[in-house]
């Protein structure tokens, strides 16, 4: 195989790479999809080192190597699938290297979110639900829902202004954590505390918990750890804001 078609091997790999990190996919996963491309596309053993900040790929034999870092990260699990699926296509021969190479770029280029209305009834009915299934009553299922929705809008707004990841979780449970208590002091709602659990659970970092254990398990330790990390920190900017709250007006 000529030096070129080692070059756009590489590009394929690292750019499917690129983009299910940024989209916060498994690193076993990453390697996996990559290491099947490059079996693919002439009998390639890919040798790779992935973390969250950085990507390096190679392949076995030469002396070419490809790197890039990953700046930004958030969950879309529709882009994995997607990288997923066009990988065994392209093992099955459905596509070749060059088109394969064209369906990443401009799914890398894809920008396709959910409008605010989805994202606010999503966590309302998530917030309603959670809250029913811990126990909490009927009558405060539309409070929990509202105060659910709006929470995880002021997440989402302050993310985008203040680019400040655990700020924004601390910002939403306190606004949480507020509305709930006056919501019982003024009579509307009848339990506090199912209503905090319920609306503080769209923020709970649920995909990162999931993915480090399962890097945990698949021998990826530093990955697995720095997404515990992670989670972790997360989890106790929510718990920090609700005990904040607390402590102010108890």
């Amino acid at each position: 195989m000529a030096t070129i078609d080692i070059e756009k091997v590489l590009e394929t790999c690292l750019l499917a790479g690129k983009i299910m990190l940024e989209s916060d996919a498994e690193m076993y996963r990453v390697e996996d999809t990559m290491s099947r491309i490059a079996l693919a596309s002439g009998d390639y053993r890919l040798v790779s080192y992935v973390t969250q900040t950085g990507l390096f790929v190679g392949l076995d034999g030469t002396s070419t190597i490809r790197m890039v870092q990953i700046l930004n990260r958030s969950i879309n699990l529709e882009k994995v699938s997607r990288i997923n699926q066009l990988s065994r296509e392209y093992v099955t021969g459905l596509y070749t290297l060059d088109e394969l190479l064209e369906q990443l770029k401009c799914l890398e280029q894809e920008r396709k979110f959910f409008p605010l209305w989805i994202r606010f009834v999503s966590a309302a009915v998530v917030s309603g639900t959670i809250m029913i299934l811990f126990g909490g009553v009927w009558n405060d299922l539309p409070l929990t829902c509202l105060i659910g929705g709006f929470g995880y809008m002021l997440y989402y707004s302050s993310l985008k202004v203040l680019r400040i990841k655990f700020l924004s979780e601390f910002l939403a449970a306190f606004f949480i954590g507020c509305a709930a208590l006056f919501s019982s002091k003024i009579g509307l709602g009848i339990n506090q505390d199912m209503i905090i659990i319920g609306c503080v659970m769209p923020l709970v970092p649920g995909v990162q918990m999931t993915n480090a254990l399962r890097d945990l398990l698949a021998g990826h330790y530093l990955s697995g750890v720095s997404r515990g990390t992670e989670a972790m920190m997360t989890a106790s900017m929510i718990g920090f804001a609700i005990a904040f709250v607390f402590q102010l007006f108890y």
